[in-house]
């Protein structure tokens, strides 16, 4: 079996002490702001490595961004993946998810054929939950998205899909593409040694002219999304804490409220 991961390297928000935008563009400034491995995609990268020990195969993680994002794919390396490939170019800056899309269906179609991809449900920077079945739909594969529990038996995915009120259980022949969302799993955290194993790895890198593609559809010439305005807004100050005895703080709370309803 052989599983490809998307993954993508995010800004810290809980490191960094603020995060600012390029009001021209409607992107994320990164410089300077440390980055991580989006959070969905660790449930995405830990749930191929429990695939490939229960069921054997290979894991291809995949990513698009500066030469930086080379430390996500350190990470899924660390993890159990077994090759990583990074798609680097300034061709590729400022796409938007259907630029981002078209590329990655590119890179995936170069890797080869594949019974499975696995994304994280959404990734912290953007929260569209778009690339994933943008994705599928580029590679012409069905989707299934927002899965919670998976299984496969032979050439088939039996998928639960976490739904507003409750859930659907949906089956699949392979290839597919799935998003995975938070608590699918608990992904592992790589040891030492894990890590400086993954840093020996080659990691291959890819820029436009590797792939079949047209110019015209990368990066933010190729992003149909247009920004009509972007701002970083204003931090509020902390609220007021309260404490004492219920009683008291109920007629605290009281007070407050009145004073705003006749403010």
């Amino acid at each position: 079996m052989r599983i490809v991961v998307c993954v993508k390297q995010v800004p810290d928000i809980g490191e960094a002490k603020r995060i600012e935008t390029n009001r021209k563009t409607g992107t994320v400034i990164r410089e300077g702001v440390p980055a991580i491995v989006n959070p969905f995609d660790e449930y995405a990268l830990e749930e191929a490595v429990r695939l490939k020990e229960r069921h054997g195969g290979e894991i291809v993680a995949i990513s698009m961004g500066p030469a930086e994002a080379e430390e996500a794919l350190i990470k899924s390396l660390s993890m159990g993946c077994d090759q990583a490939v990074l798609l680097t170019d300034s061709k590729f800056a400022g796409s938007d998810t259907v630029a981002t899309s078209y590329t990655l269906a590119a890179a995936i179609r170069k890797i080869g054929e594949f019974d499975l991809i696995l994304c994280g449900q959404k990734a912290i920077d953007g929260e569209t939950a778009q690339v994933g079945p943008m994705l599928a739909e580029n590679l012409h594969v069905p989707q299934i998205t927002y899965v919670n529990e998976l299984e496969i038996q032979g050439k088939k995915v039996i998928a639960r899909r976490e739904l507003e009120k409750g859930f659907l259980v949906v089956q699949c022949r392979m290839p597919v593409l799935l998003t995975l969302v938070k608590g699918i799993n608990v992904p592992r955290v790589p040891t030492y040694s894990d890590l400086s194993d993954a840093m020996e790895k080659e990691i291959i890198t890819w820029a436009a002219e590797d792939l079949d593609v047209e110019e015209s559809l990368l990066g933010l010439r190729g992003s149909p999304t247009s920004v009509s305005q972007v701002w970083t807004p204003e931090l509020r100050p902390g609220g007021e804490a309260l404490t004492g005895e219920p009683s008291e703080l109920a007629n605290r709370i009281a007070e407050v409220l009145l004073g705003i309803l006749e403010g």
